[in-house]
């Protein structure tokens, strides 16, 4: 049988690499557009700022290495230009002309493009393959400021390794805060954490246009502001490379993307696709989503080679876990941000906890912040994390929990490895799975920073020290062990919304208010929380 792959990066060199192992008598082709195959796109960024020093690094395998491994046939340098689904063909342009290519099966990998693609420029520039990276180092050689468009994944690192090698760098994004896969309040302290590297942060402005001169670049902005630079780079996000597959006849999604079924089938049977370029299954609705991070493209790939051999396992879709390094912090997050909930209109619930990453005790354990999403029946729709340590392996947590099935609850049920220089004894998504456990059991009721009601009464049940370093305007300082000696002061006609400085205080003083006749909520995730929604308050 002839199996051609049409993109050679993540999906398509994984699924040539198994095919060949599960299959040691089919012919193989590989056909890539550009000069190189699965190399580390997610390492350009790093090596811009000299993390990876060495280029050749982030080629992960060589045309020539992944032809003698696997005995594939790799084309570089070879556009597919159309498909001929009847007479079952892939047309060619080659540095030798125009060919053709049979096939018995074939499978569409060929990913996305950076949004703002159409536009060019000398001085205009962007990063998504070897040759933009390489189109940034030369313009790096005499270069002294930079203007970074799109605050996402791509976009912060690259501001960040900027900055580190000595540039001046201003960073726009069109939205209010950096790092769309977070909501507003999490994303702040990524946002002090790079003014705190000297990138100039400009938020809620778009680019209007833009002139090139001899040596440089002069930015307009929808303020009305016009900025210098020796060179911008557009990190706005991607469009699927999905021409090819819709000149062919086959189905695509309301954004472009191609539909395939459970088994990565597009609308032809001897048709697969995998990676950027798709729409896939969302676990936690069950409608359709689009994820592009290089983890699912690579199991696609697996998956769908060995359907293409026969087999029918089904790809569960993705939940979009990802990670970010931003200076000294790291953020993560997994399924819906309460904007998209909100947007969609589904109804669910919220918490913040501030755990310590490790044992306090032990020495260099950090503060972790986390926001946890989930429905009345406990359904986990999403979580977020920011922090300095052990922010990964608590998303990964959470994530594993998602995928199979268990309800926000059981996150307090979890056994995960202890031992004080890596954890505490509770870890801290166990702590997040304790609290949604006592707010849908009906333990514990919590009110949000972002909508304290009117004529309550705020009790904050801190030592007095740190009610008089800060605290939320009008509150009340009881501290919690003169509470049930103060209880008499307090009237029990005023409903009473608790607060300490991460949530645990606040949570004990609405249990004694609550047992004493008291009707009170705590405030989730406390003073601490407060703050992250009224920074200059």
């Amino acid at each position: 049988m002839n199996f051609v792959i049409i993109g050679g990066v993540a999906a398509g060199a994984s699924a040539a690499a198994r095919l060949r192992r599960l299959n040691e008598s089919c012919r193989i082709v590989l056909l890539e557009k550009g000069e190189n195959i699965s190399y580390a796109n997610c390492g350009l960024p790093y090596h811009l700022g000299g993390v990876i020093p060495d280029r050749d690094d982030l080629l992960v395998m060589s045309p020539e290495r992944f032809t003698a491994w696997m005995n594939v046939d790799v084309l570089t340098r070879t556009e597919a230009v159309a498909i001929d689904r009847e007479k079952k063909l892939v047309v060619l342009r080659t540095p030798d002309g125009m060919k053709t290519e049979p096939y018995d099966k074939l499978l569409l990998a060929t990913g996305a493009t950076p949004a703002g693609a159409g536009k060019t420029g000398e001085r205009l520039l962007h990063l998504w393959t070897l040759a933009d990276m390489d189109k940034v180092c030369l313009r790096l050689r005499d270069a002294k400021k930079v203007i970074i468009a799109g605050a996402g994944f791509i976009g912060l690192e690259t501001a960040e390794n900027l900055r580190e090698r000595g540039l001046d760098v201003t960073l726009i994004q069109r939205g209010g805060h950096v790092l769309p896969t977070l909501d507003g309040e999490m994303a702040g302290v990524l946002a002090d954490e790079l003014r705190s590297l000297g990138v100039d942060l400009r938020l809620g402005v778009t680019v209007d246009g833009f002139d090139e001169s001899g040596n440089g670049i002069s930015v307009r902005l929808n303020s009305g502001e016009t900025l210098q630079a020796d060179f911008m780079i557009e990190c706005i996000g991607v469009r699927p490379n999905t021409s090819l597959a819709e000149n062919a006849g086959l189905a695509l999604g309301p954004k472009g993307h191609i539909l395939v079924n459970e088994f990565l089938e597009t609308s032809d049977p001897d048709i697969y696709a995998a990676g950027d370029a798709i729409e896939v299954k969302d676990p936690i609705f069950g409608g359709k989503t689009a994820v592009p991070l290089a983890g699912p493209a690579n199991k696609q790939g697996r998956i769908a080679a060995g359907n293409m051999l026969g087999g029918r396992t089904a790809y569960p879709g993705s939940l979009g876990t990802s990670v970010v390094k931003v200076g000294r912090l790291t953020a993560a997050s997994v399924g819906y941000t309460e904007k998209r909930l909100s947007a969609a209109g589904t109804p669910y619930r919220k918490i913040y906890l501030h755990p310590s990453s490790g044992a306090s005790y032990y020495p260099g354990a950090a503060r972790l912040s986390m926001k946890l999403m989930f429905g009345d029946d406990g359904t986990i729709y999403g979580a977020q994390i920011t922090g300095t340590k052990g922010v990964d392996k608590r998303i990964n947590s959470i994530a594993q929990a998602m995928k199979n099935g268990l309800k926000a609850p059981d996150l307090g049920t979890l056994e995960l490895a202890y031992a004080p220089p890596f954890n505490s004894a509770k870890d801290p998504v166990n702590f997040a799975g304790f609290i949604a456990e006592n707010v849908l059991s009906g333990l514990s009721d919590v009110v949000h920073s972002d909508s304290i009601p009117e004529d309550v009464r705020i009790l904050d049940v801190r030592e007095p020290e740190e009610f008089a370093s800060g605290a939320i305007p009008g509150a009340v300082n009881v501290p919690l062990g003169q509470l049930r000696s103060r209880l008499g002061e307090l009237d029990k006609a005023k409903f009473t919304v608790c607060y300490c400085q991460v949530g645990l205080r606040g949570y004990l003083a609405e249990r004694i208010l609550k047992q004493n006749g008291f009707r009170a909520a705590n405030l989730s995730g406390g003073w601490t929380t407060w703050k992250m929604f009224h920074p200059g308050g």
